[in-house]
């Protein structure tokens, strides 16, 4: 006999597949993909190559979107079928059956997690690749060791998500860890998720560089925007920029390369400034410096249009005190803790080493407004 708090757990899971639906509006998607479908097999589709590849990537889009709920939705009717069968086994047949049964309910309630975090992913460049800056604050040492450990716990949680890391920029500090990094992350919404962590980082712990062991407070500052694509037709003058090439150094022993091939371009209307490094070729340089400035400048221009400017450059404020959007407390206890939303862990090595999922989930559901008014529409 399957026990109550499975039933419960099953017609949650029903519930909220049904919220889910509605919310992304798959029965009037689906009839959009099967009428694009259709339209591709006209003779005449391809007479305009651009409008075609237009058609094919917003299908793609909504095929992304939807498909991955039509598909769990069959699982969760399966469920129901899994019910009939159970009902009707045998006595040797019903313990076998409920065991199988309880562990496709537990693999549902996860699956189904992540639908809903990604379905609130609607924004206009919530797909794109994401540009990382990690930037330290005041305290020297201290600060840049905290933005080394930053730099490393991104690419762990890149890593974990199976995105690409291109490291675009990095500058040493004096005596240990960096003052500054540009991180380049590359995959499917990418940015979507990395703008959660946009914000000032604060660090308590006992400092490696303190010869009395005192307790040390850092403070580091995260950036996040979209890699924006062609369709964004941002122009800069070249009597906007200043561009100068240096010779490139990097972080961790790669050395110094022997040509002139680091670029640092300077907005001069905004003093934006963006360096690129990675490459062994200024060309390319100069290339991915001018998309990041590109997307910075495009940014800036969103920001002031919005009304609510601590969403973005306004919620990192001043790297320091009172600004801060989570805190790790390494001494005189173990937490990390996100001000935002209020989750908190006490694994702080799990969350060094990449474990930002919680962190990051938490945030976009709290910041879905839209989600929360249609469940309650619902439910009324």
């Amino acid at each position: 006999m399957l026990s109550p708090e499975t039933f419960s757990h099953i017609e949650n899971i029903k519930k909220r597949a049904g919220h889910l639906w509605r919310f992304l509006d798959v029965d009037q998607k689906t009839r959009e993909i099967e009428a694009m479908d259709a339209e591709m097999g006209s003779p005449t589709f391809w007479d305009s190559n651009d409008r075609a590849q237009k058609h094919i990537a917003k299908l793609n889009g909504l095929k992304k979107a939807v498909l991955p709920v039509v598909a769990f939705q069959k699982k969760v009717d399966d469920v129901g079928v899994m019910i009939e069968l159970i009902e009707a086994a045998s006595a040797g047949e019903k313990e076998m059956y409920e065991h199988e049964l309880e562990g496709q309910v537990t693999a549902l309630v996860a699956e189904l997690d992540q639908l809903e975090i990604a379905s609130f992913l609607t924004g206009q460049f919530d797909r794109n690749n994401a540009i990382f800056s990690i930037q330290s604050g005041a305290g020297g040492t201290e600060s840049n060791d905290w933005a080394d450990m930053l730099f490393r716990m991104y690419n762990r949680w890149a890593e974990r998500r199976g995105y690409e890391v291109e490291v675009q920029d990095v500058q040493v500090g004096d005596q240990a860890g960096i003052t500054k990094a540009t991180l380049l992350i590359k995959g499917e919404n990418a940015y979507g998720y990395a703008k959660a962590e946009r914000g000032v980082h604060r660090l308590v712990r006992i400092s490696p560089f303190d010869a009395n062991k005192r307790r040390h407070t850092s403070f580091c500052a995260v950036d996040v925007i979209a890699e924006i694509n062609e369709e964004i037709n941002i122009e800069v003058p070249d009597s906007d920029i200043r561009v100068d090439v240096y010779r490139s150094s990097g972080k961790g022993g790669q050395g110094v390369n022997t040509t002139d091939s680091a670029v640092r371009i300077t907005h001069l209307p905004t003093g934006i400034v963006v360096v690129c490094q990675n490459e062994r070729s200024q060309i390319k340089n100069r290339a991915s410096a001018m998309n990041v400035l590109k997307a910075r400048l495009y940014e800036k221009k969103q920001d002031e249009q919005r009304a609510e400017m601590d969403k973005f450059y306004g919620e990192k404020g001043e790297i320091g005190w009172g600004s801060q959007i989570r805190s790790y407390v390494l001494q005189p206890y173990q937490m990390v803790k996100d001000l935002r939303t209020g989750i908190s862990t006490s694994d702080t090595q799990g969350v060094l080493d990449g474990d930002l999922d919680r962190f990051v989930n938490a945030w976009l559901r709290a910041g879905c407004p839209r989600h929360r008014n249609k469940e309650i529409q619902m439910e009324e």
